[in-house]
């Protein structure tokens, strides 16, 4: 048997690079937006949809993830793919099946037809975000790929933030099926441009006989059970029968897919790519600051609806200073990382962000907004757009074009199992406090939620501050040898 290429890392050193237009950049992060708004935007239409067509909670529940498991349980074939194929045409596959399901999503009468739009949502981000951040590494080198990646990290954290004001607002203005319509010309306009601007490129002779089919299938049911697992833990508990046997499942799975990939002759993810500590420890550190934001998002919402009181939107619209801090976070990460390396700027970043979590900790049932939230908001905000950009960066910096897919995978199934994980875990423990369906109870599973985030912000602060890059031109090199 053949022995696959030994994988290493190396620093990136700084060459002069012609620049390139912005435009591919801007088709890039036009799909990304598209992507992780999906994540969290429909949760605000959730109980409109579910009176509009009938549904049971457990229905809905699925809206929610159907797209986790699809886009998350991908990721890692979907990056694979983009390197062995035309990254245009694997983007271009991804933004039409994506395109085309939220058309049909919008025009849904029943919860089955709903999921299975929501479902292959997810399977054409799978396709398109990998295929997009690989783009990205491919076109631009230099200071145009390091502001590239940082903001594409941004998009990362800000879509999720803004997801909940924009779906409250969409379904309260123009009705649930909008906030899938309105994907629909965003869509349109992205294929058009990639169609004018994407070079077309010769595809590889790629021999399916060699393709990793094994791997491919263990780690895409792997990384879906998981998720399914993650989705569930609201409503079941971590140790409820249906938990801890999907848990099991999926651990079983993914460790059948590490022993494949160390014996067959083309792997998926090469088992060297673990030891990138600059890729292996962004994609962990991108994991915790996604699940500090969704989590966030979660136990506000929650919070402002029934302790407070709030209206759908007037939630929506409560949560968006957090998006806005997220922007200016990602502009002081700009100026600090000309002093900083990666780790400084992103384990900062955490330290800044549990001081907010700590903040909003103190919040109950007479809480104002102005004096109490939106300090803590705010400050999370700017803390974890900090991290965005730095593991952006670190993760991807460096990696050659060969491997850009793989990587833009692995780091991206970092933030989705991050999404479903922040929700998980700040849920079980805020609900340990008190039932979230009472004012009384919500208010004190908001107090135990947010110490809860306090303790993930610093941990992961620490791990960002141990093993994420110490040069500020880190990356890492895939070398072949």
């Amino acid at each position: 048997m053949s022995h696959p290429p030994h994988l290493t890392a190396t620093h990136e050193h700084a060459t002069e690079t012609p620049r390139r237009s912005w435009s591919v950049l801007a088709m890039a992060l036009a799909a990304q937006v598209l992507v992780v708004l999906d994540i969290s935007v429909v949760n605000t239409a959730l109980p409109t949809i579910g009176t509009e067509l009938h549904l049971a909670s457990t229905d809905l529940a699925w809206m929610v993830t159907a797209y986790l498991l699809f886009s998350g349980g991908g990721l890692l074939l979907g990056g694979r793919i983009a390197d062995l194929l035309p990254k245009r045409r694997i983007f271009m596959l991804g933004m039409t099946v994506f395109t085309g399901a939220s058309l049909l999503s919008g025009f849904a009468s029943s919860g089955g037809e709903l999921i299975a739009g929501r479902a292959t949502q997810g399977a054409g981000a799978a396709l398109m975000t990998p295929a997009a951040l690989a783009i990205i590494m491919t076109t631009y080198a230099g200071a145009q790929r390091a502001r590239g990646l940082a903001l594409w990290g941004a998009i990362g954290g800000l879509g999720i933030a803004a997801g909940v004001t924009i779906g409250g607002a969409l379904t309260t203005w123009a009705g649930w099926q909008a906030i899938f319509w309105v994907n629909v010309p965003i869509g349109i306009i992205t294929l058009v441009t990639a169609m004018r601007i994407l070079p077309k490129m010769k595809a590889e002779r790629v021999s399916l006989g060699r393709f990793d089919v094994a791997g491919a299938a263990t780690v895409v049911t792997g990384l879906a059970t998981l998720m399914y697992a993650l989705s569930g833990t609201e409503t079941h508990g971590w140790t409820s029968t249906r938990t801890l046997l999907t848990l099991g499942v999926s651990a079983v799975l993914l460790a059948a897919f590490m022993a494949i990939e160390c014996r067959v002759a083309q792997p998926l993810v090469h088992p060297h790519t673990w030891k990138i500590s600059s890729l292996v420890s962004s994609t962990a550190v991108m994991l915790g600051v996604t699940g500090l934001v969704v989590g966030t998002v979660f136990l506000t919402s929650i919070f402002f609806q029934t302790t407070l009181g709030y209206a759908a939107l007037t939630a929506g619209l409560a949560v968006l200073p957090l998006a806005l801090a997220l922007v200016v976070g990602t502009h002081v990460a700009g100026i600090i990382s000309n002093h900083l390396a990666a780790r400084g700027v992103a384990s900062s970043g955490l330290v800044v962000a549990a001081v907010g979590a700590l903040l909003l900790s103190r919040a109950d049932e007479a809480a104002s907004y102005a004096v109490d939230l939106l300090p803590g908001l705010l400050i999370i905000g700017i803390g974890t757009g900090m991290v965005f950009v730095a593991v952006s960066g670190a993760a991807m910096g460096g990696i050659p074009d060969e491997h850009a897919g793989m990587a833009a995978g692995f780091l991206m199934t970092g933030h989705e199992v991050g999404a479903a994980l922040g929700v998980a875990v700040l849920s079980a423990v805020a609900a340990a406090a008190g039932p979230l369906s009472t004012a009384a109870g919500a208010a004190a599973a908001f107090e135990r939620g947010f110490v809860a985030a306090v303790v993930v912000a610093v941990g992961f602060a620490a791990l960002a501050a141990l093993c994420m890059p110490a040069t500020r031109s880190a990356g890492g090199h895939l070398h072949m040898h």
